[in-house]
């Protein structure tokens, strides 16, 4: 089928859901929403961040038998492995939500200069694009620690995961992170290069297979 992306079970091959591809408008006003929100979570204070985060964590334990169950049934993975990937992606969640203040604080260095320091700051909207074996985690071990540097993020996932896609938005949406800190666009491979070049996108970071990388 054109234009949507298929949820099958690969264990069953039942089509478990269908998902029109988000057209070219759609993409542009989520792009466009990203850097809006950008804008300000940029200089929102770390306590705000973090209690997003913990919130996010929180979520994922209490929903982690459902989660679980979808990765199984989209992806194949074994229930307990599920379990385990959804319970790492809220430990992730906590640790940054506990340590990115510490991790990005700036630091002095000696040198000639009256004052020299390293100091991190953010980027803007990160687009993600990111494989199915571990559909939750290889998401959040860069969300986390993306959104709370102050960054926003926009994700490209494997086209046989769009529930998972879409669930992960979710987690962000309901932890009371702003809308549009957090985007899962549903779209073909071959628009990955003209995400890449759009210019709101302000770094790209990708785990996936020669077919996603070219």
């Amino acid at each position: 089928m054109e234009n949507v992306l298929i949820s099958l079970n690969p264990a069953t091959e039942e089509v478990l859901g269908t998902f029109p591809l988000h057209t070219g408008r759609q993409i542009e006003q989520a792009l466009e929403k990203a850097s809006k929100t950008f804008s300000s979570w940029r200089s929102e204070r770390f306590s705000v961040r973090s209690d997003c985060m913990k919130r996010a964590a929180d979520y994922l334990r209490r929903n982690k038998q459902q989660l679980a169950s979808l990765v199984t049934a989209e992806m194949g993975k074994p229930i307990v492995e599920a379990e385990a990937e959804i319970e790492k992606c809220a430990w992730n969640c906590d640790y940054y939500a506990e340590n990115a203040e510490r991790l990005l604080s700036s630091e002095l260095r000696p040198s000639n200069a009256s004052e020299s320091y390293i100091q991190y700051t953010p980027l803007g909207p990160i687009l993600a694009v990111m494989p199915w074996n571990y559909p939750f985690w290889q998401v959040f071990r860069f969300a986390a620690p993306a959104l709370m540097a102050g960054n926003v993020a926009v994700l490209k996932h494997a086209s046989n995961v769009p529930q998972c896609a879409l669930q992960i938005e979710k987690v962000f949406r309901e932890a009371g992170f702003p809308e549009g800190c957090f985007s899962s666009l549903l779209v073909s491979a071959s628009k990955v290069a003209a995400l890449i070049r759009h210019p709101a996108i302000a770094a790209v970071t990708l785990t996936g297979s020669e077919t996603a990388g070219s």
